[in-house]
């Protein structure tokens, strides 16, 4: 038996502002954007890793409005589980993402359980993570 995740789902305020800020900053392309219902999910993903994919959607698309308002506000404190990518060059990709203009939360440092790694805010806040995996 094989298995892969296929999506990994991101909470935004704003689809294009995060669709600027994941494609333009971290290299990810839109592969579907699909309407429905007032809203919209938008899944990016990378040629390096083909059939993974972000699904990037507001808090209240698909969920009651109670749900989503309850997403909103985790959302507004920026308690949302992080995201975290991996690069071969993450000094490089955090340069490209700094200069996107992007929040720096953390500058590339080897973490002591072993990876190099970065930390960013996406533009509604969520922690997004660089990390890459210590030379052989």
């Amino acid at each position: 038996m094989t298995i892969a995740l296929q999506y990994c789902n991101i909470t935004v305020n704003d689809v294009d502002e995060s669709i600027a800020f994941y494609g333009d900053a971290l290299g990810l392309q839109v592969r579907n954007d699909v309407p429905s219902g007032g809203f919209r999910w938008v899944t990016l993903g990378s040629d390096a890793q083909p059939g993974l994919e972000i699904v990037l959607s507001v808090p209240h698309a698909g969920r009651s409005h109670a749900d989503g308002d309850a997403l909103q506000e985790l959302l507004t404190k920026g308690v949302l589980p992080m995201t975290v990518f991996r690069s071969d060059d993450v000094d490089a990709t955090f340069e490209t993402v700094r200069a996107s203009g992007a929040e720096v939360l953390q500058e590339p440092i080897d973490q002591p359980w072993g990876p190099r790694d970065c930390a960013f805010r996406d533009p509604s806040g969520n922690v997004v993570r660089i990390a890459q995996a210590p030379a052989a």
